[in-house]
C-alpha cells in the first residue's frame, strides 16, 4: 500500500475524528503511512453568518473534493451530515464506519431542564432543524443563532445571554468532553437528528481500487443501510441547511429498517413527519419523501429555496 494523504477540515473536531479513523485503519494495517492535509472550506471561512443564509450545498466539502479530483489527497474524512446527497461523478463514499451517538446534546446554565426554561429564555443553535423543533414544542422560548467550535459555543453559554445551547452529541464524544457538562441528551422523540448525524463518510476517487479494498475492512454495513435511507430522503426532498429537515433510521436484528423523516417551517408552526419500515433503504427514503410531498411538505422547501 502506498503512502496515503487524507484531507480534513482544519477544525479541532475534524482533525480529531480524522485521526481516530486513521488509528482504526492502522489497527488493521499497522504499516500504513498516512498523512493528514488540512483544508479550509468556505463554511469554515464564514463564521459571522448563519449557514442557512450563506446558500448553496457542500459548504464544508467542495474544496476537499477539489483536492481529490486534483489527486492532491487520496481520501477525505467528512462528517456525513455535511456531505450533500449527490456525490460528484468520479468520487464515491468508500466506506461508512461505525456511527457515534446520533442525537443532540442539550446544555444549560445550572442544568435547568429544557421543559423548565422560563418564557423568553434564549437557546443557542445554528441549525434550522433544531430551532424549528424546539419552537414547535416550546413556543415560549427564543432561538438565537450561534456559530463556532465546541469550546467557543460553551464559552458563549457562560459569557453571553444564552440560557442553553444545543450541540451534536457526537462531536462532544469524539472530543472527549465529559457527560457531566451535558444536561441531557435529546432523543429522536424530542429532537430528530440531522441526516447522517454521528456518522462519518470516507470519500475517495471511484477508480482507486486499492484504497477501496482497504476501506471495506472498516465499513459498517448496518450503519450504511441506515444512512442510505436518510440520504435518499434528503435527495428526494432537495434538502439543505436552508431547510429544517431531519431524518433518522435504525435497523433491527431481522435487518428491518425503520426510518422517520421530518420537514418543518423555521418557526416550528408547520410539521410534516412520517415513519416507514422495510428492508430496502432506498425505497424507504423514497416512500417517506413521497408521503410528505403528498401532505404538502415540499411547498415549504420550495419557498425557502426561493427566498435564499
Amino acid at each position: 500500500m502506498r503512502k496515503l494523504v487524507v484531507g480534513s477540515r482544519r477544525s479541532k473536531l475534524a482533525l480529531t475524528q480524522s485521526q481516530q479513523f486513521i488509528d482504526k485503519l492502522k489497527e488493521i494495517e499497522p504499516d500504513l503511512d498516512i498523512e493528514i492535509k488540512e483544508i479550509v472550506t468556505k463554511g469554515d471561512k464564514i463564521v459571522d453568518k448563519q449557514l442557512s443564509k450563506v446558500g448553496g450545498k457542500g459548504l464544508f466539502v467542495k474544496e476537499i473534493q477539489n483536492e481529490l479530483f486534483n489527486k492532491d489527497i487520496d481520501m477525505a474524512i467528512h462528517s456525513l451530515k455535511d456531505v450533500p446527497s449527490i456525490i460528484p461523478e468520479g468520487l464515491t463514499l468508500g466506506c461508512i464506519p461505525d456511527r457515534e451517538v446520533p442525537f443532540d446534546a442539550y446544555i444549560s446554565k445550572n442544568h435547568t431542564p429544557l421543559s423548565e426554561l422560563p418564557e423568553g429564555s434564549i437557546v443557542g443553535t445554528s441549525s434550522l432543524r433544531r430551532g424549528a423543533q424546539i419552537l414547535s414544542k416550546y413556543p415560549h422560548l427564543e432561538i438565537k443563532w450561534i456559530r463556532g467550535n465546541i469550546d467557543t459555543r460553551l464559552n458563549k453559554l457562560e459569557t453571553e445571554d444564552y440560557d442553553a445551547i444545543i450541540l451534536a452529541a457526537a462531536g462532544l464524544r469524539r472530543m472527549g468532553w465529559s457527560d457531566d457538562i451535558v444536561t441531557t441528551y435529546l432523543d429522536k422523540d424530542i429532537l430528530l437528528p440531522a441526516i447522517g448525524q454521528g456518522a462519518l463518510g470516507i470519500e475517495c476517487r471511484s477508480d482507486d481500487e486499492e484504497l477501496l479494498e482497504l476501506l471495506k475492512k472498516v465499513h459498517n454495513h448496518e450503519v450504511a443501510q441506515c444512512v442510505t435511507a436518510e440520504r435518499t430522503f434528503l435527495s428526494e426532498m432537495d434538502g439543505s441547511c436552508q431547510v429544517p429537515i431531519g431524518g433518522y433510521a435504525t435497523i433491527d436484528g431481522n435487518s428491518q429498517i425503520e426510518f422517520t423523516g421530518l420537514i418543518m417551517t423555521p418557526d416550528g408552526e408547520e410539521r410534516y413527519e412520517h415513519t416507514a419500515r422495510g428492508h430496502n433503504p432506498v425505497e424507504l427514503g423514497q416512500e417517506v419523501s413521497r408521503v410528505l410531498k403528498e401532505q404538502g411538505a415540499y411547498e415549504i422547501i420550495r419557498k425557502l429555496n426561493e427566498e435564499n
